[in-house]
């Protein structure tokens, strides 16, 4: 057992056009511990997506799930964080692609666009969200209310964020693997 032990590695740079991916923080206190895994479920998504072609990205291979595509699914977790970090946390105005006719147009609207447009706009909404909440206290409520009447914090927003990411990773685990048989973490 080393000094070190507790100590993470220093993680390595990210390629020039892709973003970190690394689960481990570069300290182990609550916020770095959030904003990492936030980050690596992000750069997750972007990974089930390398050398994916165009053509998949687009296939809706669940005959029950037309809205279930490799691009739909990423551009919903960029339209889902949009929403609860403008919009329900800075209490911005929601100029998501939705409507009241179509609540799930997030899915639809990006097969309108290369897979590679619709990851670079996701990378540069996290960055810019990790911009405007870095020095924001995790116990910083909300400006707008959940459907019960409660703010929640910003700890809670990131962790729902976290989770939201993790379960749309398993579903393009999943869309990827029906598509060109690519595995992995």
């Amino acid at each position: 057992m080393t000094d070190n032990e507790n100590t993470p590695a220093a993680p390595t740079a990210p390629a020039p056009d892709k973003p970190e991916r690394t689960d481990i923080p570069t300290s182990w206190d609550e916020r770095a511990s959030l904003m990492t895994l936030l980050r690596y479920t992000r750069a997750t998504a972007r990974y089930k997506c390398e050398d994916l072609t165009e053509e998949h990205a687009r296939e809706a291979p669940l005959p029950n799930s037309p809205l279930m595509t490799v691009s739909g699914v990423v551009n919903h977790m960029r339209w889902v964080e949009y929403s609860w970090i403008d919009v329900v946390f800075f209490g911005g105005e929601d100029e998501g692609p939705w409507t009241e006719q179509d609540p799930d147009r997030e899915f639809s609207v990006a097969l309108e666009h290369p897979l590679e447009q619709v990851l670079a706009e996701y990378d540069e909404l996290a960055e810019t969200h990790d911009a405007k909440l870095a020095g924001i206290d995790l116990d910083t409520h909300a400006q707008r209310r959940l459907r019960n009447g409660d703010h929640p914090t910003l700890r809670w927003i990131l962790l729902h964020l976290i989770e939201e990411n993790a379960r749309h990773n398993g579903h393009l685990d999943i869309l990827r693997e029906m598509a060109d048989g690519t595995t992995g973490d």
